[in-house]
């Protein structure tokens, strides 16, 4: 007598659940798209063809879906590493993890698959909620540097940090370059990418002694270098649309006002923290080239100089994650300066290749890596801070400049 009501409580439970899913999906997209505090209940709703009021049904604040989407992407990491993680070596367990991704984005690309929510927002989030997910996004992190095994000394641990986090953030930024290749070339780029992680970008006998570069800038009006570094790390940390006005001006302990005298609009101010970060980059790449010496010696040198400048207190540069927030026709002008600098990458990665000091590797595949590790290093001034400058630089590039499984940096 119980079985049809057990029938029909399954049945609702199921649709209950692909509705659900159907919602975070949406909203996934929202966030990738407009960031989290630019996600409305309205676009969602718009997005899977029902009203506001159906979607607070499942979720009853906006702040509940954005916190149930980035949920779902750390459970997918989670499943990836541990899946990842029962390789027998570190460089089996990074293949696999980057493997997984690239079949993943494959998936999605063929509209097999939905994207799950990127997670540059976090640190937006209000407490409860943001100290919640940030402790998750901390279980990702050891996982992922679980995969190199226990570490044997401080340094190493240290060592396996800066690999984990460089695995990560050039599998976050898979989408940013990606598309530009046709989904059945996907096996290609991810061995040329592979490659990169094994065995690293210097070709066999070069060293890490890079000469540090001066990237320092006269100031063209008062006061503006200070407004937008302050504005940059805000936005860094908050995300676009997290860093209000309000929030930047009392970081400086200045009015609201002084931010009009400076700019005229939000946008304009994120268009300059951008200007400033790719002009930072376009010269530490003009003057190791200007100062002569192989390719490699040029290409070791600028990565230095930006990866100390990320970890100093004359930086961050601006991260690519506060594009979501910009009108589609300037975030697309600022996507095509980033282009232009991974060009340059990829021209000193060719002419090193041709020369000899640089290992013949995909120029175009590494210039992403470059751009990512770049791009990405100022969230790790924490870990930078525990140790002298120098060898934290040393450490995060060698990621990159040897591969992945290189520990010569430690005998540094």
């Amino acid at each position: 007598m119980n079985a049809p009501g057990k029938v029909e409580i399954a049945s609702a439970t199921k649709r209950f659940q692909a509705k659900r899913d159907a919602i975070l999906a949406a909203a996934a997209d929202a966030i990738n798209e407009q960031s989290a505090k630019g996600m409305t209940f309205a676009d969602v709703a718009r997005r899977v063809g029902l009203n506001t009021t159906s979607v607070t049904y499942y979720f009853k604040r906006k702040e509940d879906l954005a916190a149930a989407a980035f949920e779902q992407t750390l459970d997918r990491l989670e499943a990836m590493l541990e899946d990842a993680a029962r390789e027998p070596t570190p460089e089996a367990r990074v293949a696999r993890y980057l493997n997984i991704n690239m079949e993943r984005l494959a998936r999605i690309r063929r509209g097999a698959e939905r994207d799950f929510a990127i997670l540059s927002d976090l640190r937006a989030m209000e407490d409860p909620i943001k100290r919640e997910l940030l402790d998750r996004w901390r279980d990702v992190f050891r996982k992922t540097r679980a995969l190199w095994g226990p570490a044997a000394s401080r340094a190493e641990t240290d060592l396996h940090g800066a690999r984990a986090h460089v695995l990560l953030e050039n599998t976050f930024w898979l989408t940013a370059w990606l598309p530009r290749y046709e989904v059945d070339e996907y096996p290609r780029v991810e061995a040329r990418l592979m490659d990169v992680f094994r065995t690293g970008i210097a070709a066999p006998g070069e060293a890490w002694t890079p000469a540090m570069l001066d990237i320092e800038h006269d100031e063209p009006e008062p006061g503006r270098e200070a407004f937008l570094l302050a504005a940059t790390r805000l936005i860094n940390e908050l995300g676009y649309r997290g860093a209000s006005v309000q929030k930047i001006a009392s970081e400086l302990n200045v009015t609201k006002g002084s931010f009009y005298h400076h700019l005229d609009a939000k946008d304009e101010l994120v268009i300059a923290c951008y200007k400033r970060s790719f002009d930072i980059i376009a010269d530490a790449q003009r003057l190791a080239e200007n100062a002569g010496g192989t390719h490699w010696e040029q290409l070791e040198s600028t990565i230095a100089t930006l990866l100390d400048y990320q970890f100093s207190e004359r930086g961050p540069l601006l991260r690519t994650t506060a594009l979501s927030g910009l009108p589609p026709q300037v975030r697309s002008t600022m996507i095509d300066r980033s282009n232009r600098i991974a060009r340059r990458f990829a021209g000193m990665l060719s002419d090193g290749i041709a020369q000899g000091s640089i290992r013949a590797i995909d120029p175009l595949v590494a210039s992403q890596t470059l751009m990512a590790l770049q791009n990405a290093a100022f969230d790790m001034r924490k870990w930078a801070s525990t140790m002298p400058r120098e060898r934290a630089v040393a450490f995060y590039a060698s990621t990159l400049a040897f591969g992945l499984f290189d520990d010569r940096v430690l005998a540094g």
